[in-house]
């Protein structure tokens, strides 16, 4: 995020589409544990130096602030779109060629999008105005001593939590209620079907409702479908419908949380300030993939982990609801000069 905001969106997005398939083919080539945590690594720093992270800023600083919020949704629907996309495309060239070989064509399918990155080139651009440019550690200090800016960031940590945990955890869940595992890749599209749909919907709510009374419902939606698994009968049928309404709720939050961190201190710093809020997402990806491992371990179930991720949705969309949607005093002192 410090890197597009200082230097420009396309050097960070190539630097991280030449990560991402050094990765892949380190991954082809590993043979030890090292070599599969280096490529970790190099996969981690392509994801988020051609992702959403790295583009927010500049998508952001280029449209009007009344469409800002629907520019950062065709981030969230591209992603979306790319993930419901890679399931049957990988899937076909395992199938075709071996995961070895897949994996290479996969890197080559990433270099595909390395000319785009020329689009987006430069440095971005400073406006003019007799106002001194704040810092890097001066943004940082204001963001910190914002409370909405703390609450924004406990939600995407919950978000986090959330996302990762289905994702990774439900075709085990699907086994362990006796379903064929196709129910877990059906559901997984749905999800990504749903992502899309729900994606585009919040990028248009930021026009007519307020962003954190949005968020505020996505996670009590997503509290209420989790405790839905727990009290629903347990089919197909209905795994794959709660994982569709599940998608609605899905990356939708990007596009908001997005949006308020350019409300609450302008486009400036824009991608490096989301990227902390990132940050606290990719730590609840982390807490929700270990703590469901270590508690299905013990407890031979996964309903301990219903609860307490519903728990955690009601917590963010409780969070979520005394922000305060407006400009820093900075920007309002700039604003009536």
């Amino acid at each position: 995020g410090y890197w597009s905001d200082k230097y420009g969106a396309g050097r960070t997005a190539a630097t991280g589409v030449l990560c991402s398939m050094a990765g892949f083919v380190l991954i082809t080539q590993a043979s030890t544990g090292t070599g599969l945590l280096v490529a970790g690594v190099l996969l981690g720093l392509g994801s988020s130096g051609s992702g959403v992270t790295a583009l927010v800023g500049a998508v952001s600083r280029a449209v009007p602030a009344n469409q800002r919020t629907a520019a950062i949704a065709s981030l969230g629907m591209a992603t979306g779109i790319a993930t419901f996309l890679a399931y049957p495309y990988v899937h076909v060239l395992i199938e075709s060629f071996g995961w070895r070989t897949s994996l290479l064509m996969v890197a080559g399918t990433v270099a595909l999008t390395l000319p785009l990155t020329v689009i987006i080139s430069g440095r971005p651009q400073v406006p003019v105005t007799t106002v001194r440019a704040q810092t890097m550690i001066e943004a940082f200090r204001e963001a910190f001593a914002t409370p909405s800016f703390w609450l924004l960031t406990f939600g995407f940590f919950v978000c986090g939590f959330h996302v990762t945990f289905y994702s990774v955890h439900l075709p085990a869940f699907v086994q362990d209620q006796g379903l064929g595992a196709w129910v877990g890749v059906w559901a997984l599209m749905a999800v990504g079907i749903g992502n899309i749909i729900g994606t585009w919907l919040a990028g248009q709510s930021g026009r007519f409702f307020q962003k954190r009374t949005v968020l505020s419902t996505i996670y009590f939606a997503r509290a209420l479908l989790f405790v839905g698994l727990l009290v629903l009968p347990i089919t197909p049928l209905t795994i794959i419908a709660t994982s569709a309404c599940l998608g609605l709720f899905w990356l939708s939050t990007i596009p908001l949380t997005s949006a308020l961190v350019g409300t609450f201190f302008g486009t400036s710093w824009m991608s490096m300030l989301f990227g902390f809020v990132f940050l606290s997402h990719q730590l609840g990806s982390f807490a929700g993939l270990m703590l469901a491992g270590r508690l299905y371990d013990m407890t031979h179930s996964y309903a301990l982990m219903w609860w307490i991720s519903a728990g955690l949705g009601l917590a963010a969309g409780l969070f979520n609801l005394p922000i305060k949607e407006r400009p820093v005093p900075r920007l309002l002192a700039q604003a009536a000069e």
